[in-house]
């Protein structure tokens, strides 16, 4: 795999391109969120290791400049460990957080976990249909009724999850562990709040989102 490290700090670039390379991958690295947004224009990389508080750009900005042209899988790096940090890069197509100080060993079992994700995720090129509800598991397209319905990064994800899961008792810590990708520490609130817009966007089809009370939720059409 092609990685690149995008953070101001020489030390942690160093390191996690020690442990990178070890594990036989290509490391590259950006000093700031700018010489990261160039880089991605010119190459094409398979993950990107984004720290958060960089000068001239910082991280989240630089994210969502990249994710305009190129779908590549990104995994913040931040001394910021406060929950609206963490929905904030989830909701602009962020696929995992850790929070500094990490362990290099941690950000490679993310690296794998995260890769492995998307793996599975690209196996699935079928068009689904429920009814009036066509999702496009490929091109990452859900319509309602006819109609293209705009979903959030992590919707998307959520949808998917639930959808490939059809029929399973879902609690909240597995969707948080499985839809987020990290140890969530905060209140699982987060996935009732990102289950009513994705309802909402579904209109007559948020049927298909079973609450289980108590519990968390399932996908059943």
């Amino acid at each position: 795999m092609k990685i690149l490290i995008v953070d101001d700090e020489e030390m942690i670039r160093s390191v996690l391109r020690e442990y990178i390379e070890f594990e036989g991958n290509e490391a590259y690295e950006a000093v700031d969120g700018m010489e990261a947004v160039r880089a991605c224009r010119d190459n094409d990389y398979d993950l990107i290791l984004m720290d958060v508080m960089m000068p001239h750009l910082d991280g989240f900005s630089a994210v969502k400049e990249i994710k305009k042209s190129k779908d590549v899988p990104v995994i913040m790096l931040s001394a910021r460990g406060e929950e609206y940090d963490k929905l904030f890069a989830f909701e602009i197509g962020v696929d995992d957080y850790v929070t500094k100080p990490f362990s290099p060993k941690e950000v490679m079992a993310r690296i794998n976990a995260v890769t492995k994700r998307r793996k599975q995720r690209n196996n699935l090129n079928e068009t689904l249909k429920f009814e009036g509800l066509e999702v496009d598991m490929a091109g990452r397209n859900v319509y309602v009724d006819g109609e293209k319905a705009t979903l959030t990064p992590k919707e998307y994800e959520l949808l998917f999850y639930l959808i490939r899961n059809k029929g399973i008792a879902l609690t909240r810590e597995k969707l948080l562990y499985d839809v987020w990708g990290f140890d969530f520490y905060g209140d699982d609130r987060t996935v009732d709040t990102h289950v009513k817009m994705l309802r909402s966007n579904l209109k007559d089809y948020r049927k298909f989102i079973v609450t289980l009370r108590g519990l968390g939720y399932k996908f059943e059409a």
